[in-house]
């Protein structure tokens, strides 16, 4: 080869390689070449006359894209309406899973939301490099995600309702062939409803092989007072036992804060959201909220989300890896251990075969508080 279809940027836009531009939606499932947009409406053919999937029953899984090799997928495109009949858990109800050439288990494998940084069931914006969440619920990935066979995506309805106008598409570019060392992209959501003392939560762990730790988006509900963001990110990198290579000096550090993400306004203590390319801290919910007229007491533990890339800092290994984070807090005497509710995606680069996943919870034990 002598190109790399993986290098991207503006730096490279004016090289011009072998792809071919594909693109999948509702419209064009298989992202046939000159086959865009051939559905008819009342306003007659190729009118916009499947521009989405109109319906996913309960318990369905509908395949969002099954793609022939080699190539990468370039960006990913979802929108899912706020108009169901049971709404507040639909992002959380809704799983999105990729596989990658033949596997039968996925690589990706993480309720909607949480995937585009957009826990606990609730709608934000988001502004970063891989991840883009707009107005309303608008979510992109920019995550280059490279197959040599094959590339299939789906989404499983869990909800107890209907899913109607499930809109998407998803950009790629085929290729002759993909450079050796190419690796596959993974992404594992987990969850701890309530974590032990003196034991620090697994964002993830049993990464078997080679790779590149890239991502982590943390949910965070506190369940106790006091400052909760004392806990040090570790990486447990090709062997490490009981302690580890990389170790962080606190949660809010390793999101690229500082103090407490904390101001002082009208005598009051204020934390502050923020999104920048690769780290940002774009949820904060303190209070319940009406939704579809059903109001929700006003007695809600403290909602966070988070998320860190490691764009340009990408934790390297060779063999296998762990990444936790501790549970420390700190209030007027000082540090103590504490117990909160914890959910995360992990997302990370691997050459196959990776380690299956554990069973995803289920999606009582997925929904927020």
């Amino acid at each position: 080869m002598n190109f790399n279809p993986l290098f991207g940027g503006l730096s490279s836009l004016p090289l011009i390689n072998n792809g071919r531009s594909r693109a999948v939606n509702a419209e064009n499932p298989r992202g046939e070449k000159g086959k865009g947009g051939m559905a008819a409406s009342h306003l007659g053919p190729s009118r916009k006359g499947s521009p989405c999937i109109r319906e996913i029953e309960p318990g369905s899984t509908v395949t969002l894209a099954e793609i022939d090799g080699p190539g990468v997928i370039q960006h990913i495109w979802i929108t899912v309406t706020d108009k169901t009949d049971k709404d507040v858990y639909v992002l959380r109800d809704l799983v999105l899973r990729m596989y990658w050439d033949d596997e039968e288990e996925p690589s990706v494998e993480s309720p909607l939301g949480d995937f585009f940084c957009n826990g606990f069931g609730r709608g934000c914006t988001v502004n970063s490099l891989p991840i883009v969440v707009n107005p309303t619920r608008g979510f992109n990935s920019y995550f280059q995600m490279p197959f040599r066979k094959k590339a299939k995506i789906t989404i499983e309805n869990q909800h107890e309702g209907t899913v109607p106008a499930f809109f998407y598409q998803i950009d790629y570019c085929l290729y002759d062939e993909l450079p050796e060392n190419t690796a596959y992209f993974h992404a594992q959501w987990n969850r701890q409803k309530i974590t032990n003392k003196q034991e620090d939560y697994v964002i993830v762990d049993n990464i078997k092989g080679q790779g590149l730790y890239v991502g982590t988006y943390l949910a965070l509900t506190t369940l106790e007072r006091y400052w909760w963001g004392e806990g040090e990110v570790k990486m447990y990198i090709d062997g490490d036992d009981e302690y580890p290579t990389i170790c962080g000096t606190g949660t809010e550090d390793y999101f690229g804060g500082a103090w407490s993400f904390a101001t002082q306004k009208d005598g009051k203590t204020v934390e502050n959201t923020y999104c920048t390319p690769f780290m940002g801290y774009p949820y904060y919910s303190a209070h319940d909220e009406v939704v579809h007229n059903f109001y929700h007491n006003d007695d809600t533990m403290p909602q966070r989300g988070f998320y860190r890339w490691h764009v340009l800092d990408p934790i390297r290994f060779a063999e296998d890896l762990k990444v936790t984070v501790q549970q420390i807090g700190v209030e007027k005497n000082g540090l103590f251990e504490r117990q909160d509710d914890v959910a995360s995606v992990a997302y990370w680069y691997q050459a196959e075969p990776h380690t299956p996943f554990k069973p995803l919870a289920s999606k009582e034990d997925r929904r927020p508080r």
